[in-house]
């Protein structure tokens, strides 16, 4: 730790050069990152809603249902089917008016339509299901949430290709001026290193500083837009809480595991801080590593 102290001492301008560079490109990052989460769990979230309800007219006998059902359960687009009868939608109407005795005295079981609730595999596969249930017979409405699944899906492929771009550039043009900061930082202390390699020292030796102090500038780079990040996001708590009232629960798939995103937790703070400590460290590192190698070559 005192040779990294030192070695910012004596370049110190290098040094937080290289500081601001990798803080600038781990705070894009990180916000980029969170943004794109949100987005794939909020996706996640709409996919677990019933994606299309079929209402079938009060006069649609059980068994027509059931044969539209079973024909778009061997369809292969379809997750799953929930059958709503006439009285099951009644008990769901009284328990959403139980606080409105004049609604409920208005309202029976025989005016109500049974319906069917369907959760399509993929939400690529909604215009079909929705196409082939309109062209049904006794059916009254199809509804489903195609506008909004189509925008979030536009807008997240969007965003991904724009990050894979926007991350590409960003991590080729900060290992690019890295490698340069350090390799001002190595130029100044030439003489030394020639005598070391005269004393026959290693590569690994001579290099081990600058990897060293790139690595603490990286993981002092991601604490610090970390702690940042968190306080922004601490603040506008208030205003994610009402942006998504109502849902309960945002999680995305890591290797099969279901990760809770919302209601934010401590369990996916510690993830992210984690991965853009290691994002950080490589970026560092692999920079150092350039630079030292390209000068050990010369």
């Amino acid at each position: 730790m005192k040779e990294i102290w030192t070695s910012i001492r004596r370049t110190p301008y290098q040094s937080f050069s290289a500081f601001l560079i990798l803080f600038f490109t781990l705070f894009l990052t990180l916000i980029l990152f969170v943004s794109l989460t949100f987005l794939y769990g909020t996706l996640n979230y709409l996919e677990t809603k019933p994606q299309v309800t079929v209402y079938f007219q009060t006069k649609t006998l059980e068994n027509q249902i059931f044969k539209i059902r079973d024909d778009l359960m061997a369809s292969g687009k379809v997750l799953s089917l929930k059958y709503i009868s006439k009285n099951e939608a009644f008990n769901i109407y009284k328990q959403l008016n139980k606080d409105n005795p004049l609604l409920l005295e208005m309202v029976s079981a025989d005016i109500l339509p049974p319906s069917l609730e369907v959760y399509a595999k993929k939400p690529i596969y909604l215009p079909e299901i929705a196409e082939y249930l309109k062209k049904q017979g006794d059916i009254d409405e199809v509804q489903y949430e195609k506008d909004i699944i189509d925008k979030l899906l536009v807008l997240t492929n969007t965003i991904r290709i724009s990050a894979l771009i926007f991350f590409s550039y960003l991590i080729l043009m900060s290992i690019v001026v890295l490698t340069t900061m350090i390799l001002f930082k190595i130029a100044l202390k030439e003489s030394e290193i020639t005598l070391l390699k005269l004393i026959g020292a290693t590569n690994f030796y001579i290099r081990k500083p600058y990897i060293f102090e790139s690595l603490f500038l990286g993981i002092t780079a991601s604490t610090i837009s970390f702690g940042i990040f968190s306080f922004i996001v601490v603040y506008f708590n208030s205003f994610l809480q009402s942006y998504f009232k109502g849902i309960t629960v945002l999680s995305v798939d890591v290797f099969n595991y279901p990760l809770n995103i919302w209601p934010l937790n401590y369990v996916f703070f510690a993830i992210v801080f984690v991965s853009i400590t290691l994002f950080g460290m490589i970026i560092s590192s692999v920079a150092s590593y350039i630079a030292t190698n390209k000068y050990l070559k010369v």
